[in-house]
Parts: C-alpha cells; structure tokens; sequence
C-alpha cells in the first residue's frame, strides 16, 4: 500500500470532522507527535492506534486505510488459475474461486471485477457441461458403446474442457500484463 494516500487520507478524515491535529491526539488518546508522524507519511498505523484514530474519527479501519487502493497482481493470477480446478471436477472450478473471491472482494482493487466476470464464465460453462452431459448420456442409453461412438458423442464435451482451459490461461496472461479480463460467453447471473 501507498502510504503516502493513507496519510492524505488521516489528513482528509480529520479535516472533515473539523479537528486539528491536537484535538485529534486528545479525542484518540495519541501523542501529538504520532499523529504528525502518521499524516506526515513517517509511520503506518496498526493495531491500537488505527483502531483509535477510527473511533476518534468516528469511522472504520478500513476507511482509513482504504483496502480498495490495494492492488496484488499474484493474487489475481492465482485466483483466475484456481478456475482450473474444473479439471478435476466441474463444480470445483466455481467453488474455490467463490471462495478466494469472497475473501478479498473488498479489499483488493480488481477483485470483484475478476471474480464476478470469472464466477459468471465457470457457472455458464458448469450448465452447458452439465445440459450436453445429460443429452449425451439420454441419448447413448441402452445403447451399446464403443471407441468411435464414445469419441464422436463426447466431443463436444472434449472441446467445452479445452475451451475453458484456453479462456483461464488467456487472461491469467492478460492479468499479468495488467491487461483487461474477457470471460466470454457468460450469462450475467451474478453482479457486482
């Protein structure tokens, strides 16, 4: 994180309120001297003190600090890549980057974007999987099966695993190269 905005922001908070930096001290139960060091960009508070200054601020933690500025590009590819784990099981390719994405919506910039984009591609493709699957095995019921007739029925269902391969690594590429996502088809089930 930047610092330098969280001292403009203790700076900004304490303006709004109408305190100066003394009654700041006096209402957080501070030194002065730790209150021009933190808008002075000399210190990071934590703890006890960032809990102070936010009940002297009437506000929270994370307002000062402002998480949202926070950006973290290896958790952005780890979160696309955990999409790969449709390989092993469909749902698991939902599941855990629901999970990663629930931790870290708030906190980290592009998050949500990213998470929301990718959760709305993984449970689009988890249904046309899941729909051709059932057609497949209606269809080939009763019936007797071979390699020929296994290869041409579940091709379809060959091709949708390399799509969404192809789709995951592409953008953990782009996100890499700080580029826009593009988890494309997708229907608009969740939203931001």
């Amino acid at each position: 994180m930047n610092n330098l905005n969280l001292s403009v922001r203790v700076k900004e908070l304490r303006n709004r309120k109408g305190f100066s930096q003394e009654m700041l001290a006096e209402e957080s139960s501070l030194s002065l001297r730790t209150i021009q060091r933190i808008e002075n960009d000399e210190t990071v508070p934590r703890g006890d003190t960032l809990r102070r200054l936010a009940v002297a601020l009437n506000t929270s933690p994370d307002d000062i600090i402002d998480w949202k500025i926070q950006e973290d590009q290896s958790y952005l590819r780890s979160m696309s890549l955990s999409a790969l784990w449709f390989l092993i099981f469909p749902l698991l390719g939902i599941i855990i980057p629901l999970t990663m994405w629930m931790q870290k919506k708030d906190k980290l910039k592009s998050v949500n974007e990213l998470g929301v984009s990718m959760l709305n591609f993984q449970i689009t493709w988890t249904f046309f999987f899941t729909t051709i699957l059932l057609f497949l095995l209606i269809v080939k019921s009763g019936s007797e099966w071979n390699f020929l007739s296994l290869l041409v029925l579940f091709s379809p269902i060959i091709i949708l695993y390399i799509y969404n391969f192809i789709v995951i690594i592409s953008n953990t590429i782009r996100i890499s190269k700080n580029q826009d996502f593009k988890f494309r088809p997708s229907l608009p089930l969740i939203r931001k």
